[in-house]
C-alpha cells in the first residue's frame, strides 16, 4: 500500500468554488482590526463568527479568513485544530460539550458522557443522523464548583447526572441562555 502525496502548495479549497464568507461577514471581521495590534490578533474572533454564521469552518472559509486577515492559511488551520470548539465538518445544530476535567470526573462526568452517547446513539465528536446534536468534550467549562457540568451550545447545565440526560434532551429550551447574550462580537468599543 502507498501513502497518498499531499502537495503543500496546492490549495486544499476548491478554487472554482463560490466564497463562503459574505461581503457582510467579512465587514465584521474587519470591524475587529481596531481592537488588536495587528490583524492577526482578530483571528479567534473571525473563527467564532464564521462558524457561528457557516455551521463549520471548511478548508474554503479559513483560506478566505487568511485572506482577509492577511496571513497564511496554515496559520488559520493551527489554530482550527488546536481548539477543541472549532469543527471543520458539519456540526449540529446543538452543541453538548461535556466537561471531563478532573473534578467532573471524580463526581460522574465519564458516566453522564456515556448518558449522552447512549440516547444520541453517537460518540465524541460526531452528529446525530438528523444533525440536531453534536458531542464533544471539553478539559475544563470552569464550573468545578457545579461538576458534573455541560455546555449545550452557551447554556450550562451543572450537576448533571447519568438519569438527568433523557429530560435534559427532551426539553427543546436546553440551549436557551437564561441571561443576555455576551455582546462580544455585536458590540462596540
Amino acid at each position: 500500500m502507498a501513502w497518498p502525496t499531499i502537495d503543500r502548495n496546492k490549495s486544499a479549497a476548491d478554487k472554482d468554488a463560490a466564497p463562503v464568507l459574505s461581503d457582510a461577514l467579512k465587514a465584521k471581521i474587519r470591524s475587529f482590526f481596531d481592537r488588536y495590534e495587528t490583524k492577526k490578533g482578530a483571528l479567534l474572533p473571525a473563527l467564532h463568527i464564521s462558524q457561528e454564521t457557516l455551521g463549520f469552518l471548511s478548508w474554503q472559509a479559513m483560506e478566505e479568513i487568511a485572506e482577509v486577515l492577511e496571513i497564511t492559511p496554515s496559520e488559520v488551520f493551527e489554530v482550527v485544530t488546536f481548539y477543541t470548539h472549532y469543527w471543520t465538518h458539519p456540526r449540529g445544530r446543538k452543541m453538548i460539550l461535556a466537561c471531563r476535567s478532573i473534578t467532573c470526573d471524580v463526581l460522574g462526568a465519564g458516566e453522564v458522557l456515556e448518558a449522552f452517547k447512549k440516547h444520541l446513539g453517537i460518540d465524541e465528536h460526531e452528529t446525530t443522523p438528523d444533525g440536531r446534536y453534536s458531542l464533544a468534550t471539553e478539559e475544563c467549562l470552569a464550573q468545578c464548583d457545579h461538576a458534573p457540568c455541560v455546555l449545550i451550545n452557551e447554556k450550562k447545565h451543572c450537576r448533571v447526572r447519568p438519569e438527568d440526560v433523557p429530560a435534559l434532551l427532551a426539553d427543546p429550551n436546553n440551549d436557551k441562555l437564561d441571561i443576555p447574550r455576551s455582546d462580544l462580537y455585536d458590540g462596540t468599543r
